[in-house]
């Protein structure tokens, strides 16, 4: 069996206002315990695994660039050796820009990380404070120029839009700004505002505007358009990356009905969640999808460290699926992609035919202009693609929704 490790690394310098991962500051006196347990966990889960081999590597936070380059070494190394992950595979780092340096990232490129994820979010620096992130957009620019110079090819921008007070205009010069450097890959998230969060305390006191969901779906929409005009594929609802051709249209359908025929731009760790393949997660709060289970672990670092030094595996919550969420669950997010859900690989994996399960979901969708039936493929359209979720849901098992 073949699966995808992700690794997940709390620390943070600061906490982003918007921020409601499993992320902690003040913490940093833990990381070299933190790193023993991530090995003998790996270790563990490698030993219950047996047989089972990693396909890529995804180091997650938090702001994994805060461990020591001999610390992700070590990692890289150890999954190497515990899951035979192929010395070509996807190996991925998120990083904010201001906590890297050319040595540190030359050092990792030789180690067998080749895809950097730079957390930029965005390029005016009123939106950086407003996001309580730490670095500027000149932050932003030397870390792109220290990659490229480091080796790698494959670079990703995450940016946020919906900001509170954002304007069209300001989007779209932070989309062009990125553009103008030339990264490989883009995600762009719409803000979600969580209850807790310190944004959404200030939002609540009327202390700064609320986003209008309207000039959002405006903002998405202006930049499918900007990414299409620059040869990006929109692969998934909120992805883009350069192609080895050019799209022949925003939310096409990929060469050959297969992501994969794109170009090595994509990511092929994050396609494992969206075609809801098994992956592992390691470290405090990680998420696992494995033989029909899902489970995730201790969310503190202290209380994980712990119980990985005392053996104790058990996480922190777990559930079997049935199989009918889980059929529903691989419609959900494989109708994110722009490939959807093909007929052929569904039978494959669960023995029963798409049209058999969601024959009447799927022609009530068609008729709403919102869902495509062809050649034993189901895919959202272009105008589906914004109104995902009233789709997704009727996926679901009653009861089960998407938030």
């Amino acid at each position: 069996m073949l699966t995808g490790i992700y690794v997940h690394v709390p620390f943070c310098l600061q906490r982003c206002t918007y921020c409601d991962f499993n992320t902690y500051t003040g913490l940093l006196s833990l990381k070299e315990a933190y790193v023993d347990a991530l090995l003998r966990e790996m270790a563990l889960r490698a030993e219950r695994a047996a047989g089972v081999r990693a396909r890529t590597l995804y180091f997650g936070g938090g702001t994994p660039s805060l461990l020591a380059l001999d610390d992700i070494v070590a990692l890289v190394q150890a999954v190497r050796q515990q899951f035979d992950l192929p010395w070509d595979a996807e190996v991925t780092l998120e990083a904010n820009p201001g906590t890297v340096n050319e040595a540190y990232l030359g050092q990792a490129r030789i180690a067998g990380v080749n895809r950097l994820s730079l957390g930029v979010q965005s390029s005016h620096s009123q939106e950086l404070v407003l996001l309580g992130r730490i670095h500027t957009w000149s932050d932003t620019e030397a870390a792109y120029r220290m990659a490229r110079a480091a080796g790698f090819e494959r670079v990703n921008f995450d940016l946020m839009y919906g900001l509170p007070g954002q304007c069209l205009r300001e989007w779209l010069v932070t989309v062009r700004r990125c553009l103008e450097l030339g990264p490989d890959h883009l995600s762009l998230y719409a803000l979600a505002l969580e209850p807790g969060t310190p944004l959404a305390e200030t939002l609540a006191l009327n202390e700064v505007p609320l986003p209008d969901p309207d000039l959002a779906a405006d903002m998405y929409e202006a930049a499918s358009e900007q990414l299409h005009a620059a040869g990006f594929w929109q692969y998934e609802i909120s992805n883009w990356a350069r192609g080895t051709t050019a799209p022949p249209s925003i939310w096409a359908l990929p060469p050959e009905g297969l992501t994969e025929q794109i170009g090595p731009q994509i990511s092929q760790h994050n396609l494992i969640y969206w075609r809801n393949e098994p992956w592992i997660g390691l470290g405090a709060g990680a998420h696992s999808w494995f033989r029909g289970r899902r489970w995730r672990n201790l969310p503190h670092p202290e209380s994980y460290i712990n119980a990985i030094i005392s053996n104790r595996l058990r996480g922190f919550s777990a559930e079997a699926l049935s199989q009918r969420l889980i059929w529903g669950e691989t419609l959900m997010m494989g109708l994110r992609l722009a490939e959807g859900v093909t007929n052929g690989r569904f039978s494959a994996t669960f023995d029963m035919h798409l049209r058999d399960l969601y024959g009447d979901v799927i022609d009530t969708f068609h008729r709403l202009g919102l869902l495509i039936w062809e050649d034993g493929r189901v895919r959202l359209t272009p105008r589906g693609r914004l109104l995902g979720n009233q789709v997704f849901e009727a996926f679901l098992p009653e009861g089960d929704e998407f938030d």
